[in-house]
């Protein structure tokens, strides 16, 4: 990520994106809330890329060098916090739950006027509960290192739904099995079925962003039926991703 801006005060504002538009890499001093109250966002450091539709929001942690990136029409809602507040002692990013009330705490306070008066501080402090009281999502797409696993992934980036066993891909990249699975675990934190997973996730929440239909989404992001996505889909994001279709519309 070539030049780092650094912005000490992490903005509190909502802005329009358009889809595949990009906000730079940069960090800030203080925490930041990445919310999409529309679209789907993605925050992505030199650990992996982090990725949320409107059900979820992503924290970002003091001093992460960060990127954001749009897919669809993005209503990107920014929420900075102080160092010293952190009410889930999150040091790295996390994608965390919003339910409702959460998601219009979001809304109204990076929405309305920035002054500091009585009422936007009780709001604040509303919100701070309920954000302390969010569980965490396992929504992330971590970034290998080693190159075998650079030149595998990049592999299965290119073709979400490519449907060759990590045996098939070792043939390719020169690694076998065995080799593979252990520095899946070592270098990424979780198995290549858990990682695949997650790759094709964030692939569907692309092309759901985009308003492909549901069913052409898990053909081409290697699911063998719609059921068995939406089934998968449910269980990561909280809700279908039809439901998701029908928020964007």
């Amino acid at each position: 990520m070539p030049e780092i801006r650094h912005m000490p005060e992490a903005p509190t504002h909502t802005r329009k994106l358009e889809p595949s538009a990009t906000i730079d890499a940069h960090r800030h001093d203080d925490h930041q809330i990445v919310y999409a109250g529309s679209g789907v966002v993605a925050v992505t450091t030199d650990a992996g890329t982090w990725f949320a539709p409107g059900t979820q929001a992503i924290w970002v942690p003091a001093g992460t060098v960060h990127e954001h990136r749009a897919h669809g029409h993005v209503e990107l809602h920014l929420l900075g916090l102080p160092s010293y507040t952190n009410p889930l002692s999150l040091l790295e990013p996390t994608v965390l739950a919003v339910n409702p009330l959460l998601r219009e705490l979001i809304i109204a306070y990076t929405s309305g006027p920035s002054t500091d008066n009585a009422e936007r501080r009780r709001m604040r402090a509303v919100l701070l509960d309920q954000l302390k009281a969010s569980p965490q999502r396992a929504v992330q797409l971590p970034a290998p290192r080693d190159p075998r696993l650079v030149e595998l992934c990049a592999l299965l980036l290119d073709d979400p739904a490519d449907a060759r066993t990590l045996g098939e891909l070792g043939g390719v990249v020169g690694a076998g099995e065995r080799t593979l699975s252990r520095l899946f675990q070592s270098d990424l934190g979780m198995t290549f079925p858990q990682w695949r997973t997650q790759l094709r996730l964030y692939h569907a929440l692309r092309m759901l962003a985009d308003d492909v239909p549901v069913t052409a989404v898990a053909h081409r992001c290697g699911w063998s039926s719609a059921s068995a996505f939406i089934d998968v889909f449910r269980r990561s994001f909280g809700h279908t991703p039809g439901a998701l279709h029908r928020a964007q519309a």
